[in-house]
């Protein structure tokens, strides 16, 4: 006997399959959704607010429309006539370093020029005044003590022995220090009577056979020169030699944190080497500056137009000024050719000997 299907079966048999087909498309969907990014984000901890210095500006009122805002920093330049203006971010970190530290000068601060029209007259007039006119008074001042009256010193080399500049008190207590820079220089009456006076002298010079040569009790000699090329890192691009050091470098190599006296004789290089000391701030450890210094070419790595030259020559005196440096005695050496940058002009010599003294030295 046959017995009847119940009605409706098949209907609901086929509705329990789509609905279960629609149930499995749609998990599969969910989880091609998430795996694109979409849909809310995997449960996590509790979200870690950012340092202070980094939260958001406060956003509208409760209620209010926002808009997120997405901001790209740029380094572009801002174009002429203001279209694309991008303003200069500043930097987020300092350099490395000790805090407040200046930065390394790459070049001296130049002077005014002389007059409006910027003339060699005009530079040298005031150049050769400056260096013709002392700055401070010095009551005892030293010379070569080997020189006598047949065999004079053939340079005035001259320190000032007054007792508030300290240079007496140390030569007395044998505790004096001098460093004598030379290329190939045969008079060295100065360094001996230092010497002999109970000063330590250090006379570098590239010329000496030997690395370091000890000639008597506290005569040094070594096989060595002052860096004299140009500080800036773009233009010294060649390898220095050797035996070339920067001062600063000498002095910590020998560990000396001070110099009673510097003396140099450079032949034209006294000017780019005077320019190191400025700019590495070598100066402060110096108490009295012995140069000759030489006008009849601007001197090597010296370019520029002969008024600008001299405008340079000043600059690094006034520099000298600046750091407390005082000029106390001029010599003016009418024994060389009377030339002015390869002129015979303004009655001046092409040689000069020029004593400093550090006012704040102790």
């Amino acid at each position: 006997m046959l017995t009847a299907r119940p009605p409706g079966r098949s209907c609901g048999s086929l509705q329990r399959w789509l609905l279960s087909a629609a149930l499995l498309l749609g998990l599969r969907l969910c989880v091609e959704l998430r795996r694109a990014g979409y849909g809310p984000p995997a449960r996590r901890g509790p979200p870690e607010l950012p340092p202070p210095h980094l939260l958001p500006a406060p956003g509208p009122p409760h209620g209010a429309s926002r808009r997120q805002v997405t901001y790209v920093r740029s380094r572009r330049r801002a174009l002429p006539g203001g279209a694309g203006r991008v303003t200069p971010e500043p930097s987020c970190c300092a350099p490395r370093g000790r805090p407040g530290r200046k930065g390394p000068r790459w070049h001296i601060e130049l002077q005014p020029w002389a007059g409006p029209a910027q003339s060699l007259d005009e530079e040298a007039s005031r150049f050769l005044s400056y260096i013709s006119t002392t700055q401070i008074a010095c009551d005892h001042m030293g010379t070569d003590s080997l020189a006598t009256d047949s065999i004079p010193a053939k340079k005035p080399w001259l320190v000032c022995l007054d007792d508030r500049f300290g240079l007496a008190h140390q030569i007395r207590n044998k505790q004096c220090r001098l460093y004598s820079l030379g290329l190939g220089s045969d008079d060295i009456r100065f360094e001996v009577s230092m010497a002999n006076d109970g000063c330590e002298v250090h006379r570098f010079d590239p010329s000496v056979k030997s690395a370091h040569v000890l000639e008597s009790e506290h005569l040094w000699h070594h096989r060595l020169s002052v860096d004299w090329r140009d500080p800036h890192p773009a233009v010294a691009a060649q390898k220095p030699h050797s035996n070339t050091r920067k001062l600063g470098s000498i002095l910590n190599e020998f560990g000396h944190h001070k110099i009673d006296v510097l003396k140099a004789d450079l032949e034209s290089a006294e000017w780019k080497v005077l320019e190191n000391l400025i700019l590495e701030d070598v100066l402060e450890q110096i108490g009295q500056l012995i140069f000759e210094i030489h006008l009849h070419w601007p001197g090597f790595e010296v370019s520029g137009s002969d008024s600008s030259v001299v405008r340079f020559w000043y600059s690094l005196l006034k520099e000298l000024e600046r750091k407390d440096f005082r000029l106390f005695h001029s010599y003016k050496d009418l024994s060389k050719p009377q030339l002015f940058l390869k002129k015979d002009v303004f009655n001046a010599s092409s040689c000069y000997t020029l004593s400093w003294v550090n006012t704040r030295w102790k």
